[in-house]
C-alpha cells in the first residue's frame, strides 16, 4: 500500500514518516507549502509542485492553523479515495477554539465554563459577575500563545480594550486552579496510547512544554481517558492530542491539537508514539480499502431482487433464467447451497477441480 504524510517537515513528522515505512510499501513526504487546490474545472484537483498529486491509499495531513483552510480543502477532495484520519471539517474546528468549544458542548464533553464575546460592553458585564483570576483567549493560536491571565477586574478591563481592537470574537474562561498542572493525552482511534502530566515552569501559569513546562509519565484514570476520546470524536479526529485540566469537578477538556509534537511525550513516557500511530494508520487503511472495494463491487454488480413464482421439475426447483444471468454461475463452478424453510442461499466457492 502507498501512503503519504503532508506536513511542514517537523521532527515529529519525520518520525511518523519513518514509522509508516515499516507498515506501508512506500511513504512520500509532501511539503504542505507546495500544495495547491485547483477548482472551477469539471474535476477539482490537488496539485503538488504544479502537478496532480499521485493517488495514495492513506494520507496523514498535518499542519498549523495557518494552513487550516488548505488542509480542509485537500481532505474534502481526497477523503473518498484515500483513508485520512482527520475529517475535512476537523481542520477548521480544531484550529478555532470557539468552534472547538461549541463541538464539546454539542457532544457533552466536560469543559471549563466559557463565554464567547464580541464587544467591550458585553465582556465587561461578564467580568463583573465572575471570580478572578480569569482566562482570556484568542480563537486561534498554539503552544499557549494568545492565552492571557487577568488577576483582577482592572487588568481584565485593560485586556478587553486591547482585544476589541483586533475586531474579532474572543473567549473569557473560568480559571481552574491546578497548581500549574495539566494532562496531555495522545488519542489514536478509541485508545489513549500515551499520556503525560505537564507541570508549569516557576512563575508560569501555562504548563506547555514550549513554555518551559516539564513532563511526567502518567496513567490516566477512566474518566480522563473517556473525556479525551469524547473530545477527539466530537471534532472528527482519529488521531490527535487532547489537553485536559484535572479539577474537583473531574477532568475538563481545554482543547484538541491536530498536529501534536511527539518529542516531549515520547521522551517522557518512553512509548514509541509514532509507531502506534503508523500501525493504526495501516490497519485503518486496510479496512478503508476493504469497504471501498465492497462498495465498488456493489456498484458494478448491484443485487437484483426478483419477484415471482418458481418452476418445478418433479420435486426439483428450477431457477428463472434471469437469476442465472445475474449470478453469472457456470457449469464448472463449485457452489455451496444453504437451504432452510422458506429460504435458499447459493454461494460460489470457485471452479471444480478437474482430474
Amino acid at each position: 500500500m502507498k501512503a503519504a504524510i503532508i506536513s511542514l517537515g517537523s521532527i515529529s513528522s519525520r518520525w511518523l514518516a519513518d514509522a509508516m515505512k515499516k507498515h506501508f510499501d512506500t511513504v512520500d513526504a509532501i511539503d504542505i507549502a507546495e500544495l495547491e487546490v485547483s477548482l472551477g474545472e469539471k474535476q477539482a484537483q490537488v496539485l503538488y509542485q504544479g502537478k496532480p498529486l499521485p493517488k495514495y491509499d492513506c494520507i496523514y495531513a498535518r499542519g498549523s492553523y495557518r494552513y487550516a483552510v488548505l488542509l480542509r480543502s485537500i481532505t474534502a477532495l481526497l477523503q473518498k479515495e484515500s483513508y485520512m484520519p482527520l475529517r475535512a471539517a476537523s481542520y477548521t474546528i480544531g484550529h478555532d477554539k470557539i468552534l472547538t468549544h461549541l463541538k464539546f458542548q454539542e457532544n457533552n464533553v466536560p469543559q471549563p465554563k466559557t463565554y464567547l464575546v464580541t464587544t467591550s460592553e458585553s465582556a465587561k458585564k461578564i467580568i463583573k459577575k465572575t471570580k478572578f483570576p480569569v482566562i482570556m483567549k484568542l480563537p486561534a493560536g498554539t503552544h499557549g500563545k494568545g492565552v492571557m491571565l487577568a488577576e483582577s477586574e482592572e487588568s481584565a478591563s485593560s485586556m478587553i480594550d486591547a482585544l476589541v481592537l483586533l475586531k474579532q470574537p474572543f473567549l473569557i474562561q473560568e480559571y481552574i486552579d491546578t497548581d500549574g498542572k495539566d494532562y496531555r493525552c495522545i488519542v489514536v482511534g478509541d485508545q489513549v496510547v500515551a499520556a503525560m502530566k505537564r507541570i508549569a515552569a516557576k512563575g508560569e501559569k501555562r504548563a506547555n512544554i514550549h513554555s518551559g513546562g516539564q513532563g511526567q509519565k502518567i496513567e490516566v484514570d477512566e474518566k480522563t481517558r473517556r473525556a479525551a476520546i469524547m473530545a477527539a470524536r466530537s471534532c472528527g479526529l482519529d488521531i490527535c492530542a487532547v489537553d485536559i485540566l484535572p479539577s474537583l469537578k473531574g477532568p475538563l477538556v481545554l482543547e484538541v491539537n491536530l498536529s501534536p509534537g511527539l518529542q516531549g511525550i515520547t521522551k517522557v513516557t518512553n512509548i514509541n508514539v509514532a509507531d502506534k500511530i503508523a500501525s493504526y494508520l495501516h490497519a485503518q487503511t486496510q479496512r478503508f480499502k476493504g469497504i471501498h472495494k465492497e462498495q465498488l463491487l456493489k456498484e458494478l454488480a448491484p443485487e437484483q431482487e426478483i419477484h415471482g413464482t418458481l418452476d418445478y421439475r418433479g420435486n426439483r426447483i428450477l431457477l428463472p433464467e434471469v437469476v442465472t444471468m445475474a449470478t453469472k454461475f457456470k457449469e464448472d463452478d463449485e457452489l455451496v447451497i444453504k437451504a432452510t424453510k422458506g429460504k435458499i442461499e447459493i454461494v460460489k466457492l470457485g471452479k471444480k477441480n478437474k482430474e
